[in-house]
C-alpha cells in the first residue's frame, strides 16, 4: 500500500511538472531573454525613430545596413575584415605579452615572500592607473606607430592577469595543504597538485577580464591615432557624422571581444576538466 502510494505522488509530480501554464511561460528563462532582447530593440528603435537624441542616434535597421554595406567598402585602403584583423591582432599581441609575464610574477608573488616584497610595493603604485592614461606618455615615447597601441594594452591587461593569480593563491583553502602533508608530500606536491590547479579558475577569469580590457585599450589607441582597425571606423563615423558607421563598430568590438572571451572560456575547460564536472554539480 505504502509502496503504490509513493508510486502515486511520483507520478502525480511528474504530470504536475509537465503541465503547461501561463505563469511557467511568462517565468521561462528562455521566455524572459526573448523579452528582454525584443524590449531593448524596441526602446532603442523608438528612441532613434523619435530622435531624441536628434540625428546622433541610428535605428536597429539603419546600423545592420550600414555592417551589410561594409563588407563590401573600404576605408582608407582596407575592407571591413581587414580592419577586424589589425585590431584582433593588436590586442592578441598585447594580451600574450602581458599575460605572460602577469601570471607567473602573479604566481611567485603569492608563493614566494622576496618576490611579494620586491614587486607588491610597485605594483600598488601602478594599479590604481587607468590604462587610458597611458596614452599621451605612450605616443610621447614610441611615436605613433604599432608598438605605442600594443604598449597601451599590455598596461591595460598587465594589473587583471597579475592580480587573479595572486588572489588564486592566495585564496587556495589551507586544509587542502594539510591533505598533502599527511599523504607524505613535499612542497613541490603541495604546489603543483593542489597551488596550481585550485588557483587555475580565477586565473583564468582574470584573462577574460583582461581581454575586455584589451579591447578597450584598442579602441582607445586607434581612436587616439590610426589608419585601420575598428577604432579607426569609429573616428571615422565620428569624423563624417555617422552614428550608424559609429554604432556598427561598436558592435563589431563587442562582438570581437565576446569571442575571445568565450575562447578563453573553452581553453578553461579543456585545460580544467575538473572545473566542469563542479559547475554541473
Amino acid at each position: 500500500m505504502a509502496s503504490s502510494s509513493i508510486a502515486n505522488e511520483t507520478v502525480d509530480h511528474a504530470a504536475e511538472r509537465g503541465r503547461f501554464t501561463l505563469y511557467k511561460l511568462i517565468t521561462n528563462t528562455y521566455f524572459l531573454y526573448c523579452v528582454s532582447i525584443v524590449a531593448f530593440f524596441s526602446l532603442w528603435h523608438w528612441t532613434a525613430a523619435e530622435k531624441i537624441f536628434r540625428d546622433s542616434l541610428a535605428t536597429p535597421a539603419q546600423v545592420l545596413d550600414q555592417m551589410i554595406r561594409l563588407t563590401g567598402m573600404k576605408f582608407a585602403g582596407t575592407n571591413l575584415w581587414g580592419h577586424i584583423w589589425a585590431s584582433f591582432q593588436r590586442v592578441i599581441i598585447g594580451f600574450i605579452l602581458a599575460s605572460v609575464v602577469a601570471v607567473p610574477l602573479g604566481l611567485f608573488m603569492a608563493l614566494n615572500k622576496t618576490v611579494h616584497g620586491i614587486v607588491k610595493p610597485l605594483f600598488d603604485l601602478f594599479k590604481p592607473m587607468p590604462p587610458i592614461a597611458w596614452v599621451s606618455i605612450a605616443i610621447l615615447w614610441f611615436g605613433i606607430g604599432e608598438f605605442s597601441k600594443v604598449f597601451i594594452i599590455i598596461i591595460g591587461t598587465f594589473v587583471p592577469c597579475l592580480l587573479n593569480a595572486y588572489n588564486g593563491v592566495r585564496l587556495v583553502d589551507p586544509d587542502l595543504y594539510d591533505v598533502i602533508r599527511v599523504l607524505g608530500g613535499k612542497r613541490r606536491d603541495e604546489i603543483f597538485h593542489v597551488c596550481f590547479p585550485a588557483s587555475f579558475p580565477a586565473v583564468f577569469a582574470g584573462l577574460q577580464i583582461s581581454l575586455s580590457a584589451a579591447w578597450t585599450c584598442v579602441l582607445a589607441a586607434e581612436l587616439m591615432n590610426s589608419r585601420d582597425g575598428l577604432g579607426f571606423l569609429i573616428k571615422r563615423g565620428m569624423d563624417t557624422h555617422n552614428p550608424s558607421l559609429v554604432l556598427s563598430g561598436m558592435l563589431l568590438i563587442a562582438a570581437a571581444a565576446w569571442i575571445s572571451s568565450l575562447g578563453v572560456s573553452l581553453l578553461e575547460r579543456k585545460l580544467c576538466p575538473w572545473k566542469r564536472s563542479i559547475d554541473n554539480v
